[in-house]
Order: C-alpha cells, then sequence, then structure tokens
C-alpha cells in the first residue's frame, strides 16, 4: 500500500484542498445572499431537495458567491480574490438515470497565468464539477490512500471519481487533462480561448459519454454537483457568472 509519510503530506493535502472542491474539508457557510433562496438556485432543477452549500478550505480565503442578474439572467456571482471554495448540491443518482447536464456560464477575461497541468498553477475561472461513486478497489494504491486520507481529515472519502467542465484558455475544446496530482480528477475543456468571452454560453453534455470518454469506463454513482472559481495556487482575481444548472433523466428506453 502508498505510505504516506510527513514529507508527502504537503502535495498530499494540496491535492485535498482541490479535491475539497469536492471533498469538503473545512466548514460550510454561505456569504451573501444565501443561493437557495434566489432565482438562480429556484431555476437550477436538480429533482433533489437539499440545498447548496458553500464548501470552505480551512486556511484559505473564500471565493464571494451571490445569487443575482446578469444581463437578463439569474445568474450566481462567483469572485475569487486569490481564494478557493464551491457551491456543491449532493446528490444520489445512479448513473443509468442520469442524462444530460445543461448549464451556462458566462465568462468577461480568462487567465494566462491559470494552467491546468501544473499543480502550483491549476486555477480555473469557470468549472463545473461532477462527482461519482464507485468500487473503490479498483483505485491505485495511491489513490486509495489519498481517499483514506481524506476520510480522516474531512471525514468523507475522496470521490471515486470527479469530471470537471473547464472554459481554458489554452487547450482545444474535446481535450481532457489528468490533474497532476491525481488520475481520479479528470477536466474536459467545453470552451477554450477567447471566443464566446462577454456573452452566455449555453451548453449541454451527455454526462454518461463524457464520463466514459474521460475515464474509459461507465460511471456508477453520481454523488454530487459543484460549482467552482478559485485563483488560489495563481494568487491573482478571476470572476464568472453561472446560470441555473439543470440534470435530465436518461430514459429506460435510452441505451
Amino acid at each position: 500500500m502508498f505510505a504516506l509519510t510527513t514529507s508527502s503530506l504537503s502535495p498530499v493535502a494540496t491535492t485535498l484542498g482541490l479535491c475539497g472542491a469536492l471533498l469538503l474539508a473545512g466548514c460550510s457557510h454561505l456569504i451573501g445572499q444565501p443561493p437557495e433562496e434566489s432565482a438562480w438556485a429556484t431555476a437550477s432543477a436538480l429533482g433533489e431537495a437539499p440545498a447548496w452549500e458553500h464548501q470552505t478550505f480551512k486556511g484559505r480565503a473564500a471565493t464571494d458567491y451571490r445569487g443575482t442578474q446578469h444581463q437578463g439572467r439569474p445568474a450566481l456571482h462567483a469572485h475569487s480574490r486569490s481564494g478557493s471554495s464551491l457551491l456543491r448540491h449532493r446528490l444520489q443518482w445512479p448513473a443509468d438515470r442520469v442524462g444530460t447536464l445543461q448549464f451556462s456560464w458566462f465568462v468577461e477575461e480568462l487567465r494566462p497565468e491559470f494552467d491546468l497541468t501544473d499543480r502550483e498553477a491549476e486555477d480555473a475561472v469557470a468549472r463545473v464539477i461532477l462527482t461519482f461513486d464507485g468500487d473503490r478497489n479498483r483505485l491505485p494504491a495511491r489513490d486509495r490512500a489519498l481517499s483514506e486520507l481524506a476520510q480522516l481529515v474531512t471525514g468523507e472519502p475522496m470521490p471515486y471519481a470527479t469530471l470537471m467542465y473547464v472554459w481554458d484558455h489554452q487547450h482545444p475544446e474535446g481535450t481532457v487533462v489528468r490533474h497532476p496530482a491525481t488520475s481520479r480528477i479528470r477536466m474536459l475543456v467545453v470552451r477554450s480561448g477567447p471566443d464566446g468571452l462577454g456573452r452566455w454560453q449555453d451548453i449541454e453534455r451527455d454526462v454518461r459519454a463524457d464520463f466514459e470518454h474521460a475515464f474509459g469506463e461507465a460511471p456508477v454513482t453520481l454523488t454530487g454537483i459543484g460549482l467552482m472559481t478559485d485563483a488560489n495556487n495563481t494568487r491573482q482575481t478571476a470572476q464568472a457568472w453561472f446560470g441555473p444548472v439543470r440534470l435530465g433523466t436518461r430514459l429506460a428506453s435510452e441505451p
């Protein structure tokens, strides 16, 4: 089994910090107008009762999330000032129920300092994050160790797999980028470069097909959806607006 030594804890903690996008170190609280009381949250159709949670990380500045209106649409405004936190909605959906994911985002500016492949610069102006559970016996030894450490630190194991939809300034659309610290986080570039900046981008994705493309296997259980704007690694600022999130159910007749 992969041994966690004292010297290995720093990069592991960095990994868990991003997985906190997923995993949830730190406390939960809301900044600004509670999203569950906003038109944005009301329009987000996820078919489950729990409210959106603001997940923050101990020792890190939080991204500011506020329900608002932007260019005539209900929106969630995310503004990071060297910060890192996210909004998460917990789910428990068998993957054979999961069909399409519809979301939208509005970005004014991309940051050339951000680099998805570099652990020290791995920030993103806009991420839509899906977490999944699965057979943890299939995980590599290092990832099993990370999951166990996450369980100790946060009370929750690291997700079996995490798929992120991102807008990136350098990688072309369709690129799958593995997180520099763990193979269990993969980022799918769905918008690339400056084309589309300054206007709403409406996106619909086939979740099952995207997961199979990114991980080479079928998903098992969808456990959460998160929205994130982060700039903590590069110590920059970044902002984005997210439209309502809608998760479609796959019909029984669909493959």
